[in-house]
């Protein structure tokens, strides 16, 4: 068995983050568990923090009604997530639109690369009667990305997001996860106009990784996208998410925190990279939780409205709070 692991997180950290080392400054990687219906190759050496945890109590089965009932999908139970409870629980739930496959292959995703389904047109309206079934309070939209269409999906975002406000009462908070768009902002500028309260763009991983990680994407087209946010839209909420666990430094993970406030994105998440099969890009590390705290902390101090950092944290993880803390801090 190869030795443990320690993260040395005082090599080149920013002064904000130096009163933070006492905490932080020898924290073990190594072995452990993780889950059951799992591969032995994609369990070894996964540390103890790394173990699903029980599921909370909630029943599944009206979630799932309403799904079949109005042939949609959600990433949540796709995608196995360890949340999907909790957060069906608080009322928010992910949809992902536009077929199942997807017009990039990204090494990391889980999300099939092939020739892209037909767009759906009764699509927008039958999400809106899942989201009325299941009474959510917030509703978070992703989708392939579909390279394939004229606008990359523009217009069908928006018209998403006007049948959830013509269908459901009161109207949920409606956050849209999308792609780049290859950086076209006459599309991105059809998605604003639809005013959603929140618009999600994840900027996955560091620069330097973006060849290996997201070879078909561009990491200041990502930037700059989330610019075009504010800028067109001021006082629309802006958020962002990456990953650790790629062989990334922190460094490169305070330069990308930098750059996502120069930007003046509102929202991050961090969360860990778990290989999906022995076919995605191997994990490079493990991080511990408390490296995820200190970046949360750093992230704050940065000035971040809300920072969501930890393991199991995904894109649409505390969505809601997210957005009703924003929403207090913008009432103060």
């Amino acid at each position: 068995m190869k030795p443990t692991k320690i993260v040395d997180l005082k090599t080149s950290m920013p002064k904000e983050a130096t009163n933070m080392f006492q905490m932080v400054s020898s924290l073990p990687c190594g072995g452990g568990q993780m889950g059951k219906n799992v591969s032995p190759e994609l369990n070894a050496g996964k540390p103890s923090w790394l173990k699903i945890p029980t599921p909370k109590s909630g029943d599944m089965s009206t979630v799932r009604k309403a799904l079949k009932k109005n042939k949609v999908r959600t990433v949540c139970e796709a995608a196995a997530c360890p949340n999907c409870r909790e957060c069906f629980h608080k009322g928010t739930a992910t949809f992902m639109v536009m077929g199942g496959n997807c017009t990039r292959n990204c090494t990391f995703c889980n999300v099939n690369f092939g020739r892209p389904d037909k767009l759906d047109e009764n699509e927008p309206r039958q999400l809106a009667e899942a989201t009325k079934d299941l009474n959510l309070r917030h509703l978070v939209v992703t989708s392939v990305t579909r390279d394939d269409l004229p606008d990359g999906g523009a217009k069908h975002f928006a018209e998403i997001v006007r049948q959830v406000r013509n269908i459901v009462k009161p109207t949920p908070a409606i956050e849209l996860l999308i792609p780049d768009l290859r950086g076209r902002w006459e599309d991105l500028q059809i998605i604003l106009d639809a005013m959603p309260d929140v618009l999600n763009h994840n900027i996955e991983t560091v620069p330097r990784l973006y060849s290996t990680v997201r070879p078909q994407a561009i990491y200041t087209r990502s930037l700059e996208l989330l610019k075009q946010v504010k800028l067109r839209k001021p006082n629309m909420i802006s958020k962002s998410g990456f990953m650790l666990g790629l062989g990334e430094t922190k460094e490169e993970v305070i330069e990308i925190m930098s750059d996502l406030r120069a930007v003046d994105c509102d929202f991050i998440t961090i969360g860990q990279y778990l290989r999906p099969s022995l076919e995605h890009i191997a994990v490079k590390e493990y991080v511990h939780p408390d490296v995820f705290d200190m970046y949360k902390e750093i992230g704050m101090k940065m000035g971040f409205k809300s920072v969501a950092s930890g393991p199991f944290v995904r894109s649409s993880y505390m969505a809601a709070d997210f957005y009703e803390e924003a929403l207090k801090k913008k009432l103060r």
